[in-house]
């Protein structure tokens, strides 16, 4: 089991009010494997995803990430965590503007340990004869094909992707699922993914619901769909 989480609780207080956001939370997904939490906005699943990425602290519960309990690590720890273990992609690009793209991507190469070739990734992600231009002059679905290849240049054991399409049009989506697919496919990368759009679960392993803080639904794909063959 590669994310092994358990009774998982988190909770902001503003004043003396107190919002619970997960309530106990428990889900699995296997080493390689794609899973997509599926959720309305307000739902809990970006507070889910925050903690998984070490970006936000659970208040009780046990994260699971390859064996190692993440709630026990401390703030240094947790740092060298993200910047070794994770990878990840947003809905909107952050890309540098005053560097190109391969700059871009070198910034975050050159932090990691085991870092992957950096043509070796533009190839990858289709972004090889762009390697010189800077992020103005690319549009939005180049613009998120850099941004995975800066996530996934540092070869991390988890690529975590928060509404990575919810920026572009149908097509542009597609085209940045079937990339997301086969990063997974070519480099054994585990993906956990969130969206609001639930036709994109069709190219999960895994699907995971999320209703007020709960996991409301679970389910396996026993096939899983090419990302190409997805509609909405």
């Amino acid at each position: 089991m590669f994310i092994k989480i358990d009774n998982l609780k988190k909770s902001y207080k503003t004043g003396e009010i107190k919002t619970e956001v997960l309530k106990g939370v428990d889900f699995y997904l296997e080493r390689g494997h794609v899973g997509v939490i599926l959720g309305p906005s307000g739902s809990g699943k970006s507070t889910l995803m925050n903690i998984i990425g070490g970006i936000d602290r659970a208040d009780s519960g046990y994260v699971g990430i390859d064996g190692t309990d993440i709630t026990k690590l401390s703030d240094n720890a947790l740092t060298d965590y993200r910047r070794e273990q994770i990878g990840f992609v947003f809905q909107f690009y952050n890309l540098i503007p005053n560097l190109t793209v391969g700059e871009n991507i070198e910034v975050v190469s050159n932090i990691s340990k085991t870092p992957l070739n950096t043509d070796e990734i533009l190839t990858a992600v289709g972004m090889d004869n762009k390697k010189y231009r800077f992020p103005k002059e690319l549009s939005g679905g180049e613009q998120q094909r850099v941004s995975i290849a800066r996530a996934v240049v540092k070869n991390p054991k988890l690529l975590l992707c928060d509404e990575p399409t919810g920026a572009l049009d149908y097509s542009t989506s597609i085209e940045i699922l079937k990339l997301l697919q086969q990063i997974n496919k070519d480099y054994g990368t585990t993906i956990l993914m969130i969206t609001h759009n639930s036709a994109i679960g069709g190219m999960a392993n895994e699907i995971y619901k999320v209703r007020n803080g709960e996991i409301s639904d679970a389910i396996a794909n026993e096939i899983v769909q090419s990302a190409e063959r997805i509609e909405w």
